[in-house]
Order: structure tokens, then C-alpha cells, then sequence
């Protein structure tokens, strides 16, 4: 439930599905007299600002290759483009312009050559051009968009993914004398995802010749009657497939289930393909399982999330990250390394209690990888065994990077590491990483004419006491030219996730600073089910939605409260997902606290949202299981405090935002909740997007929704 489709990130992009040649993005990002006079942070300041990502070093370290998106608003619609810095002279030229969206830049193994896709041709296809910028050529021509690819480090070979249609969905198919029937017709799970029906199109991955100029028409290696995803849907992310560093093998990440068992299971696992013979691999399914002296690792102990694999140098060795629990998203990612020589299979990292993620190989024998520690993300460094020592001891896992930050990826090419990093107060800049002592150093400056004229709130770090008599890590976000003699309004704001960090990051979506900036102080708590403090915090959450995590809420809210300059007499409570159920229940539960709610496709009613949602093994985990199992006292105690069963005791003011792509937590359970608000003669709003999911992309559309919310917050929180 947690994460954000890098699918539809793109759709708003106008990067998938293309039918034209888009038109040249003709905006200006600089600010406004006005902006620049008032000096706060507003939703349009917002949207001017460029969006950087996908970073990574060339071979020899010498310069850094990444995009960077900038928004229109008037057209709807954002544009890629793909820029270069000299890391020597840190002088930074832009490789392709706004007429089209170039995306996913690669270097080739020689650093001579710049691989990405675009849309420039019509549809989505990839392209190479010379390191320098110039001599840009179409390597596809494919009647369907490329959604992905990887050149072989040999570079005669490709991958790419594309959408095949594997099975007949709508009636139409079915029965062709019914062309104009729009039925779609199942005979079992999961009938849709995320924001999207199951009409049998599946994404597949082909393997291809590659001479230089052309990337020809591939073999599909999943089989063009497989019923599934390669990358795992709904993030399809690239990041699942790699090549090994001779070119001859390909690692990837697949579920290989249909129907109810898919719909019920997380169990992906690494599959190797080899070229050469055409056979495939599971590697989490070996021959041998660990050796002397190292933990013994069973098939049956591998049944969750198997994810990212990532071939050390000599091909001897492929790293990923696994998940123990079957059925939970929100396992721990361990840090595992297969050996292909003799099979054995180790978790690395079974004394660290934190996740695994971004990991990149140093030699043969050490990994470095980002992990979410205390409400931050930093950089890990973990040398591996020499043979016969089991993994975690003695060389525990070195934590490289300190600091209240964000570091969301990396990329490392010798001595040099590049990292991206944001911080609650600045989006995400480039950071040079000193290996040796984690020193951080600011080599980027992408958003600067914005952090120059307007006025960031002071983040406090603040560390509360919960019911249960625990320390609980709380960012407090105070507005722009705080005045500790004054009063101010308080909002508090509940997490979803459920279980997703509540970190020292930006946010384009639920950002604290511009909360902050319209006057509030934003007070926003680790609350227990959050990663980063160990598995016990975040386990607790499981089967108890509505117990310790919800008073770990008004535990924060009420410290907070007890400041001199908080007017406890105006308090605000807002969320989405999970955070939007938070909402729901603390408005039947919050004994007088807040004067308005907000929720964003929140979970109303437990029952209706078990039939009505996608991926069951999440609700079968965190609710413990189906309604109808009265045996079950934890499913039961789950839906015994679902938020529908306390409208009788609603009497604040609330507004409901929801997507009607939403299939995770469909937008019927926002309808059910206002209509609830109304018939009690609740002050309510419903504030419904036809064109958005579970998350607000556009950029018409995230601008209503920002002036719904403040309105809200100013009519009946902000006014005494």
C-alpha cells in the first residue's frame, strides 16, 4: 500500500503512451515579483521547481549523469531532460532540450556513450547519443513503447520490456460479434491493481541482438503466454533486471502465480537466465543452502519479497534483497548474497535491524547499501566473510553517512560516491560522499533561485514520551519567521503506509514546509509500525491499527501542545492511506482535540474494504485475516475497531479527498465516510479527481487539491 507508482509518474509525464510528438515545454520556473516579496513556500513556488533524479557516475568517476523534470501547469504536463556535470569544474550542460521527454540515461561500459529513452520519435523508444550530447540516434523503432531496457556491458546485447497481451479480458475479445460490449469478464484474482484493470497485458522481458545501431526484435525469455509481470507490477521497477559483467547472464526478479495465489502471496524470487543455453534459474530455490559455519537458509524460509539483484564484479556472486514473512510488505529487507559457484545462499545482515536497499558492489567482498535508521536514510558499508565465517559477525555492518537527512539513491564508480539527498527544507540536490568518513558535500544547486527568495520554518527534532513510557522521534515544522510570543494552530500529520518512514525528507505531495509556511506548526510523529527504529517498533502495528500507534499520535500532538506558543484551541489532524484512516478513527476517538479532519483515500470501513481491495495478502497480514473468520481474535479485534463503527461519536468538520483510479483503497470508502459526515449533519467535503489513483500527480489537479486543504484548515482551524 506503501509506494508510489513510478508508472503513473511517467504517465503524467506524458512519457507512456504517447501518440504524437509532444509539443516544446515552454514555461517560465522563475518566480513572480510577488513570490519573491512574500518569500514563503505555495503550492505554485512548488511546481516551479526542478525535479531531479536518476543519478549515476560514469565508469571513471569524472561526471555525473542525471534528469531533471520541469512542470507547466497551464499544459498540465512535465518535461524530462537529461543533464551532465563535470565533477571536476562542477560545470553542469543540458544533453537534450524540452521539445520531448528523455528519461532513464545509462552509461555505457566504456563511459563513451549515453543510452535513454524517449518519446522525440512519436512513442517511447531508446536512443543513444555520444557522451558529449551530440550525434543522437534511435536504436528501436517498435510498434509498442519501450518501457525499460539495459545494454549488455559487451554492448551486444539489450534487454527491454514491453506490454504483450497474453490473455482475453473483455467481451469484445470473446465474442467478436459483440465488438461494441465494454464488458470485462474473470474467472479469478486479482481482477485489477493499483489504478488499473487486468485486460491480460502483462509486461515482459526480451533479450536482443544489439549491433551498435539498431536493437533488434527480441526473444521473449518470460514466455509470451506468461501470465505475469517482469519487472513485479504495480512499481514495474527497472532496477528488478540486471546484466551479469560478462554479458552472458541476466538476473531478474519474478511472482510466477495467478489468481487467488497471487493475490495472497509476496513470494518473488531471483530467477538467472543464460544466454547461452536459453535455461533459467531460481536462485532462491537451490541446490545447497548455506555451509559450514553460516546460517542455513531453507526454501521454505524464503516465501516473501526476493528483490534487486546485483552481480558483483567477477560474476561470482549475485546480492538482493529478501523478505522472510510470507504475505508482508513491510518485512524486513535483508541484505542476501548468493554464490554461483556452489549455490549457498546467506543473510548478511542478521544482526542489523534495519532494511537493505540500493545496494551497490565494492570489489568482490564489500557492499554498500542505503538504510533507513531513526526517521533518516544514510549510507551502509558491510564487508563480507572470508570463507566459512557466517555473514553479520564479526564485520558488522559500518554505518558511513550521519546526519537529518534523506539519502534516496547513490551511485559509486571507484573512489567516488554521488548521492542523492533532500532534507524536509530542500528538495532533492546532488551530494559528493567521502567513503571514508561519510562527509557530505553539496556539488549541486538545481533549485537555488527558489531556496534564495523564500523562507523555510525551523525543523525540529523532538523526541516524545508514549503511553508505553518509550521515546518516540517527532518532527516539528515551525512556520517562517517563528514568533515564540505569538500563538499558532497545530496540525498533526498521520502517516500511511502504513508503514513508511516518516523521514527527514521533501515531499512534493505532503510537504511539512508548506504546511508550515500558511501559518501552522506541523507536528509529524514516528509513530509505532514506522521503519527506521528497529522490527519491534514497526511490528506492532500489525493486527492492531487502532491500539500503541494511535497513541503514539496524541502522545506527539499533546506534547507539542503543552508549548506556550501552541494554541491548543486550534488543532488540526490530517492524513492519507492509512494516515486517512488514522483520521477516521481519531474522529470518533479524539475527546474534543481537533476542530477539523482531512483525509486522502483513507481505509472507512474494514469489511467493505477487504472485497473491495487488490493485494490480499496486505489486509490478510495487517488485519490478521478475513471478516468472516469469527475463530480469528485478531481479525476480529481488527474489524471490531474499524472507523465506520464509530460515526455515531463523529462531530468535526471534514474533508475527504479521493482518486477514482484507486483500486488499493478504493474511492468508495471515501464515499462511505462522507456520506456518514452528511447524514449526521457533519460539515463535510468531498473533493473526488476522476483522472488521479491513490496518490495526486497532475499538476492542475495537485493545485485544487492544495487550495481545497488550506481553505479547509484556514475556515475551521485557523480562525479563532
Amino acid at each position: 500500500m506503501k509506494k508510489i507508482l513510478r508508472l503513473m509518474a511517467f504517465a503524467a509525464l506524458g512519457l507512456t503512451g504517447c501518440t504524437g510528438r509532444p509539443q516544446p515545454l515552454e514555461t517560465d520556473h522563475a518566480l513572480t515579483a510577488a513570490e519573491i516579496e512574500a518569500g514563503i513556500l505555495t503550492p505554485e513556488v512548488m511546481w516551479k521547481m526542478g525535479r531531479a533524479g536518476s543519478s549515476s557516475l560514469s565508469p571513471d568517476g569524472s561526471r555525473l549523469l542525471y534528469t531533471v523534470t520541469n512542470y507547466d501547469v497551464a499544459e498540465n504536463r512535465g518535461v524530462t531532460q537529461i543533464f551532465v556535470q563535470e565533477m571536476a569544474t562542477k560545470s553542469v550542460r543540458a544533453l537534450t532540450d524540452a521539445a520531448s521527454n528523455n528519461a532513464d540515461p545509462k552509461w555505457s561500459a566504456d563511459g563513451r556513450t549515453i543510452y535513454f529513452l524517449s518519446d522525440r520519435s512519436g512513442s517511447q523508444q531508446l536512443w543513444r547519443m555520444d557522451a558529449a550530447g551530440g550525434d543522437a540516434r534511435q536504436l528501436t523503432h517498435f510498434d509498442k513503447d519501450v518501457e525499460g531496457y539495459g545494454i549488455s556491458p559487451r554492448g551486444d546485447k539489450a534487454w527491454y520490456v514491453q506490454t504483450v497481451h497474453v490473455a482475453d479480458r473483455r467481451s469484445s475479445d470473446l465474442y467478436k460479434d459483440m465488438d461494441k460490449s465494454k464488458a470485462r469478464i474473470y474467472d479469478d484474482l486479482m481482477v485489477r491493481h493499483w489504478d488499473y484493470w487486468d485486460e491480460g497485458d502483462y509486461r515482459h522481458l526480451f533479450v536482443a541482438d544489439f549491433d551498435g545501431r539498431e536493437v533488434k526484435k527480441g526473444v521473449d525469455i518470460i514466455g509470451a503466454e506468461a501470465a505475469y509481470d517482469v519487472p513485479l507490477a504495480p512499481y514495474f521497477d527497472m532496477g528488478e533486471i540486471a546484466w551479469n559483467h560478462a554479458g552472458t547472464m541476466l538476473a531478474y526478479t519474478c511472482k510466477p502465480l495467478a489468481g487467488k495465489t497471487y493475490a495472497e502471496s509476496t513470494d518473488s524470487d531471483i530467477f538467472v537466465y543464460t544466454l547461452e543455453s536459453g535455461l533459467t534459474q531460481n536462485i532462491c530455490k537451490p541446490r545447497n543452502f548455506g555451509r559450514e559455519g553460516a546460517p542455513v537458509i531453507e526454501p521454505a524460509a524464503m516465501p516473501g519479497y526476493d528483490k534487486y539483484p546485483v552481480w558483483s564484479p567477477d560474476d561470482t556472486k549475485i546480492a538482493f534483497r529478501s523478505m522472510r514473512q510470507a504475505g508482508y510488505e513491510a518485512d524486513k529487507e535483508r541484505l542476501f548474497v548468493y554464490d554461483c559457484r556452489t549455490g549457498d545462499l546467506q543473510d548478511c545482515t542478521p544482526h542489523f535491524d534495519y532494511n537493505a536497499m540500493n545496494v551497490v558492489w565494492d570489489g568482490n567482498e564489500t557492499l554498500w547499501f542505503i538504510a533507513p535508521i531513526e526517521a533518516t536514510h544514510q549510507i551502509c558499508r558491510l564487508r563480507l566473510p572470508e570463507a566459512g565465517a557466517a555473514c553479520g559477525t564479526p564485520d558488522p555492518v559500518e554505518v558511513v553517512t550521519k546526519g537529518d537527512h534523506d539519502i534516496t539513491a547513490f551511485s559509486k564508480a571507484g573512489d567516488r560516491i554521488v548521492a542523492e539527498l533532500a532534507t524536509i527544507s530542500s528538495a532533492t540536490e546532488f551530494y559528493e560522499v567521502n567513503p571514508a568518513d561519510g562527509a557530505l558535500t553539496q556539488i549541486s544547486e538545481i533549485n537555488k533561485p527558489v531556496y534564495d527568495h523564500i523562507r523555510m520554518g525551523e525543523v525540529q527534532k523532538r523526541w516524545v514520551k508514549t503511553t508505553d513510557g518509550k521515546q518516540m522521534l517527532t518532527w516539528v515544522i515551525l512556520p517562517p519567521d517563528f514568533d515564540p510570543a505569538k500563538k499558532y494552530p497545530l496540525l498533526l500529520y498521520c502517516q500511511g503506509g502504513p508503514q513508511s518512514v516518516v523521514s527527514n525528507g521533501w515531499s512534493y505531495r505532503w510537504n511539512y514546509q508548506l504546511m508550515a509556511a500558511q501559518g501552522y506548526v506541523v507536528v509529524a510523529p514516528n509513530r509505532r509500525g514506522l521503519p527506521s527504529f528497529g522490527q519491534e517498533w514497526l511490528e506492532q502495528i500489525s493486527g492492531d491499527y487502532s491500539g500503541q500507534n494511535i497513541r503514539d499520535y496524541l502522545s506527539a500532538i499533546d506534547d507539542v501542545a503543552r508549548e506556550p506558543w501552541a494554541d491548543r484551541t486550534r488543532m488540526g489532524c490530517v492524513g492519507a492511506s492509512y494516515g486517512g484512516y488514522s483520521v477516521y478513527y481519531l474522529a470518533g476517538h479524539h475527546e474534543g482535540r481537533f476542530k477539523a479532519f482531512i483525509a486522502h483515500c483513507g481505509i472507512f470501513d474494514f469489511e467493505s474494504m477487504y472485497g473491495e481491495t487488490e493485494e490480499l495478502f496486505f489486509i490478510n497480514h495487517d488485519y490478521g485475516g478475513p471478516y468472516w473468520d469469527e475463530r480469528n481474535a485478531v481479525a476480529q479485534r481488527s474489524y471490531a475497531h474499524s472507523p465506520h463503527k464509530f460515526v455515531a461519536r463523529w462531530d468535526t468538520p471534514i474533508l475527504i479527498f479521493t482518486g477514482e483510479r484507486d483500486f488499493r483503497i478504493p474511492y468508495t470508502q471515501s464515499l462511505e465516510a462522507f456520506t456518514a459526515a452528511r447524514v449526521r449533519g457533519i460539515p463535510a467535503r468531498l473533493v473526488e479527481f476522476e483522472n488521479e489513483a491513490h496518490q495526486v500527480f497532475q499538476p492542475q489537479n495537485s493545485l485544487v487539491w492544495n487550495r481545497e486543504f488550506f481553505a479547509w484548515l484556514d475556515k475551521y482551524v485557523k480562525q479563532r
